[in-house]
């Protein structure tokens, strides 16, 4: 059975060495690399394929995400009726359980105060709250989230979270329209994890950001996305940092990506712009993964983490 990989703007020669050395026994083609017959594709392991190229295979079986979203995969209106798999890995979790930390942190220990106060040769202590008057907001608590929150609670911040449907958790949460306005009310600093779908594209906009909790120990919202760039509305970001509506922001993901370099957010005060860097796959341990999954799959057992295609995760 071949397995196809493409891997759009990543560094497919990594990707198909770590492939071969997890599976040796199995045959790796590259798209647009290696010589293969469509007919004989049976998994396609993939981040942002060429439209097209997924319904082009007839003998497909299993679709493999290589990265945490899966909107890239599911925007092609000829997507074949077969299982898509999303990447749940304990590395990726971590990462991104890093990178929300740091942001977390730099935001309420005044991380962008004290570097212009370095630059500008200023010796001057600011007053910040303890970490238990801070409330920190998870919107969107599936594996990245939950992982995240686990580590920023036991730094004794307060934790809660937004599920679009109730859930058993260890954090209190809000669930579905009715618990949005409630838990945007209480939440200092707003970390969006959600996954991009027709009904959350653009959900960052100036209503939730009105939303958010002006009574908090940080003297305003803070926001921190690193979900995806569709999520968000950038005009509307931009204006509240400038007008002090949001008193920072930390965003890894953007509608066009790379971000131009003559976009206005470059120039947006108390925001740190990272390059989509927040959680990259690794390519060791998500060719690991994958192995076990095909592996399970030729055994019969059923496949785990497929995308409920009505939900879009």
């Amino acid at each position: 059975m071949t397995a196809l990989l493409t891997t759009a703007n990543w560094s497919s020669s990594h990707w198909i060495k770590a492939l071969r050395a997890a599976d040796p026994g199995r045959n790796f083609v590259l798209h647009g690399v290696d010589e293969y017959d469509p007919a004989s594709v049976r998994y396609a392991l993939t981040w942002k394929p060429p439209e097209g190229l997924l319904p082009s295979l007839p003998n497909l079986e299993v679709i493999f995400n290589l990265g945490a979203g899966v909107d890239a995969v599911l925007s092609d209106p000829d997507l074949p009726d077969v299982p898509l798999v999303r990447l749940v890995d304990e590395n990726l979790a971590d990462r991104m359980t890093e990178w929300v930390t740091w942001q977390v942190l730099t935001h309420h220990r005044q991380g962008l105060a004290y570097l212009d106060q370095q630059h500008n040769r200023l010796w001057r202590v600011r007053e910040q709250p303890i970490a238990a008057d801070v409330r920190v907001g998870f919107l969107g608590y599936g594996v990245l989230a939950q992982n995240a929150a686990g580590i920023v609670r036991a730094l004794g911040y307060q934790v809660s979270a937004w599920s679009r449907s109730p859930k058993e958790a260890d954090v209190p949460i809000f669930a579905g329209e009715a618990g949005l306005a409630p838990f945007l009310g209480q939440t200092d600093i707003l970390v969006v994890l959600l996954p991009l779908t027709d009904a959350t594209r653009e959900i960052v906009d100036a209503r939730l950001i009105d939303a958010l909790a002006r009574d908090g120990a940080l003297g305003g919202p803070v926001l921190i996305n690193a979900g995806r760039g569709g999520l968000q509305n950038e005009d509307d970001i931009l204006a509240a940092l400038v007008d002090g509506r949001l008193k920072g922001a930390s965003l890894d993901v953007f509608q066009t990506e790379p971000l131009p370099t003559d976009h206005p957010l470059w120039g947006a005060p108390n925001l740190i712009i990272t390059p989509h860097c927040s959680a990259i796959s690794d390519p060791a341990s998500v060719s690991r993964y994958v192995s076990r999954q095909m592996a399970a799959y030729e055994r019969g057992e059923p496949l785990i983490n497929v995308v409920d295609r009505t939900r879009g995760y």
